[in-house]
């Protein structure tokens, strides 16, 4: 009996010693402090949010502003203006090269920048309209100025292959207008020269030979 009482009150929990209690003193007062910050953070969120949608509703009232730029700021902060200008109905975008050096520029719907626009920011450089209107003028000039010396150019067709080698086979080595003038007949086709077919006879002569064909060809039939 003595044995088992001896091994309850050996299993039983013993009393916080002094090191136990000052651990869970310090674990309380962190929970405490996490606690703290969260909700700090929590308020300079919503704080924050509401300075923007305060000068985002500024900035749509002012007829006067297209764009607006924003000094750099953290991702959270980033993240919150995105969506208050999302809910107001413009558009914004992203700039920077580093995370330190990210801000935000936030455009009216109308007046949205084009792609030029996009890429001189995205490059660090200030959006001079009059100059880039000047440089697409340029641009069309040139590329019209190129179409126009193209047209003008003569056109010289360099053919990847010879018809004549292609078809040697069947038109010999020489062209057809070539072979035609020639004195020799193709005698694998049976072609004749046009200067063999030529008729260099005169219409009286030739109606002569005619008639004494025909006065033969009577003759022959009467025998």
């Amino acid at each position: 009996m003595a044995d088992l009482l001896g091994s309850i009150l050996s299993s039983m929990e013993r009393p916080p010693q002094v090191g136990d209690q000052e651990s869970r003193r310090k674990a309380r007062e962190q929970e405490a402090r996490l606690k703290k910050m969260q909700e700090h953070e929590k308020r300079q969120k919503v704080e924050f949010r509401k300075k923007m949608e305060k000068e985002v509703s500024d900035f749509i009232q002012d007829s006067s502003q297209r764009k607006k730029k924003y000094q750099p700021m953290s991702k959270i902060e980033r993240s919150i203006l995105h969506d208050v200008v999302e809910v107001a109905g413009l558009t914004s975008f992203s700039f920077g090269e580093d995370e330190e050096s990210r801000y935000v520029m936030i455009f009216k719907k109308e007046f949205a920048p084009c792609d030029e626009e996009l890429e001189a920011y995205r490059r660090g450089e200030e959006w001079d309209p009059v100059k880039a209107e000047e440089k697409r003028r340029l641009k069309e000039l040139a590329q019209r100025e190129a179409e126009e010396d193209a047209m003008m150019a003569p056109s010289n067709v360099n053919p990847s292959s010879d018809y004549k080698d292609k078809y040697s086979h069947l038109i010999g080595k020489m062209a057809a207008k070539d072979a035609a003038h020639t004195l020799q007949a193709n005698k694998a086709y049976g072609c004749v020269p046009v200067a063999n077919k030529r008729d260099t006879r005169s219409i009286e002569e030739a109606m002569n030979e005619i008639r004494a064909k025909k006065r033969l060809k009577q003759e022959d039939g009467a025998q």
